[in-house]
């Protein structure tokens, strides 16, 4: 059976692929993909290799990807043994001319061009996605940017790479467009001047006779405010509270010849779910692990002596809180002996979620093919820093929420921190998830270390591992990080979350399947007359001019020109 044609796709600034999955995973009643990935550009080369691996998956139906990609990512055969397989020859040439390995303003416009010009080929409906590296826009990016070197944050390219996205709109004039950036982006300024307004300004109208409208995903209307593009993505069945801006832009005479715009808004708009996912729930199924000692031999035995120890850690701390924190602590070092094994880069296991997981994640995350779990390997840390985890999952567990450093003992506050302090800084600096809740933002720093992302599990004691960082992401179970463990965490912290980019897609697909109005033409439509009952014709006349209103259009039947 012969696949329909697929609607081209290129994804600038590609990570190691979260936005391409999403919209990869569009189908048609017949199972056939509605996108088609043409050209993803990331500049890091290790990113580059996850993006590629997984552009070499998406080659083959879903479940049917070779036995031997399974025996990769288990670590049975090497990367070269892999590519060279005849199984997978034709899958791993599309996919590494599908992604490239770039930099964007660096790499010779024509270079770029020529990808996506061949990607793209004759055809009018096509979508560019991707999200500019936001270090200068975060708040915690400014900050520390600036701190440093005033001049050196101004003059930073970073501010401006949002300027080749916007060169390749200017130069193939996207159907729509998808750009994602972090909420931070709103507050940012350079030169005394408010960035988001700039790049608004910018993809509002690219260039002369070029012209966008930006449109938020969650918030209808034409008059917006910044804060109306952000998405924040916990209400959307993601189980992380991650807060982005993500814009919408949608060439004006497309718009203009699509009525369903301006007749049913709403289609176009995310929906929120009833409630939101936890990180327990998401977490489900992954085998419990210990941590590792860092600094000195580590064992089993000697994990579970500093467990023991660390109710001792309690003492100077004189709040009523203490004889239930003590007992909890206790408990979990108990529970902590049946906790045997770190993990590893594969765990032969049978996955089962638990029964309050959705089903839409559960079918997400899941692949029976796999046999176990993915790099779900945990981390080494200090005694000391076990002490504040095992204190910070008990607090966490009796209390609902997770204590600052102003809630810590004083034998458990870092050396360099003075308990009298009146002002703590990073005061959150030792971070413990909360089961029943959507995890905390999910970021790069991940891979610095585990402090911000304390497993909610006491008897773990320890931050989450690589596969628990991507399952938080909504990244599919059977997706392999290239790299080491470092650039594995940092590529899943500045990734998309997938499922969201799914849901986002499907919405780009809903637009761009609407019918259109011929410039030029008219089509008409019957409706019933609410009052009457009875059918009459109205014109829909050519782009931006009277389109039939939305109390009608409900019973609209649309009628080709010979019909009418």
């Amino acid at each position: 059976m012969e696949q329909p044609s697929k609607i081209p796709v290129i994804d600038l600034f590609a990570g190691p692929g979260g936005l391409c999955e999403g919209f990869s995973s569009i189908v048609d009643e017949k199972g056939f993909p509605r996108f088609g990935v043409k050209v993803s550009i990331e500049k890091d080369p290790v990113a580059h290799r996850t993006l590629m691996l997984r552009a070499l998956f998406r080659k083959f139906p879903k479940g049917s990807a070779p036995a031997s990609y399974y025996e990769y990512v288990r670590g049975t055969i090497s990367r070269e043994e892999f590519l060279k397989l005849p199984e997978i020859k034709d899958a791993a040439e599309e996919a590494a001319h599908e992604a490239r390995c770039a930099e964007l303003g660096a790499t010779p416009h024509e270079t770029i061009d020529a990808w996506i010009r061949e990607g793209i080929g004759t055809n009018k409906n096509w979508v560019l996605i991707g999200g500019p590296p936001c270090q200068a826009y975060s708040t915690a990016g400014r900050s520390r940017l600036r701190g440093i070197d005033p001049e050196a944050f101004e003059s930073d390219k970073r501010h401006f790479l949002y300027t080749e996205y916007l060169r390749i709109i200017q130069e193939f004039e996207p159907s729509v467009f998808v750009m994602e950036n972090v909420k931070g982006m709103l507050s940012s300024k350079h030169g005394g001047s408010k960035i988001f307004e700039r790049i608004l300004a910018d993809l509002s109208a690219p260039k002369e006779g070029l012209k966008y409208e930006i449109r938020s995903l969650v918030v209808g209307g034409d008059e917006l405010k910044p804060t109306d593009y952000v998405i924040e993505a916990d209400d959307y069945g993601i189980p992380q509270s991650r807060h982005r801006v993500i814009l919408f832009g949608i060439r004006s005479d497309v718009a203009a010849a699509t009525p369903a715009l301006a007749q049913k808004p709403l289609r176009f708009l995310l929906r929120k779910i009833a409630s939101k996912v936890g990180v327990q729930t998401a977490l489900s199924g992954l085998p419990p692990l210990r941590s590792r000692l860092s600094k000195e031999p580590d064992s089993h035995k000697s994990w579970l002596g500093v467990m023991k120890k660390a109710p001792l850690s309690l003492n100077l701390w004189r709040l009523p809180l203490r004889e239930r924190i003590e007992e909890l602590m206790t408990e979990s070092a108990e529970q902590a002996a049946r906790v045997v094994s770190s993990g590893g880069t594969f765990i032969p296991a049978i996955v089962t979620p638990s029964a309050d997981m959705p089903k839409e994640l559960r079918s997400w995350y899941l692949d029976g093919r796999l046999g176990g779990v993915l790099q779900h390997e945990t981390r080494s840390h200090m005694r000391s820093d076990l002490h504040r985890y095992l204190f910070a999952a008990c607090f966490a567990q009796e209390k609902g929420y997770a204590p600052s450093l102003y809630d810590f003992p004083p034998k458990l506050m870092p050396d360099h921190l003075n308990v009298d302090e009146e002002s703590i800084p990073f005061a959150d600096r030792f971070r413990v998830q909360i089961g029943n809740l959507p995890s905390s933002t999910v970021v790069a720093h991940i891979k610095k270390d585990g402090h911000y992302y304390i497993h909610y599990d006491p008897v773990q004691c320890r931050s989450l591992t690589v596969r628990e960082a991507a399952r938080l992401q909504t990244f599919p179970d059977n997706y392999f990080f290239e790299g080491n463990r470092t650039e594995q965490y940092g590529q899943i912290g500045n990734a998309v979350p997938p499922l969201l980019a799914r849901k986002i897609a499907k919405l780009i697909y809903k637009f761009l399947a609407s019918p259109r109005v011929p410039p030029g033409r008219v089509s008409v439509a019957k409706a019933n007359d609410s009052s009457t009952g009875s059918l009459r014709h109205v014109a829909v006349t050519s782009p931006g001019t009277g389109f039939i209103p939305e109390t009608v259009i409900g019973n609209c039947t649309r009628l080709s020109e010979a019909q009418a």
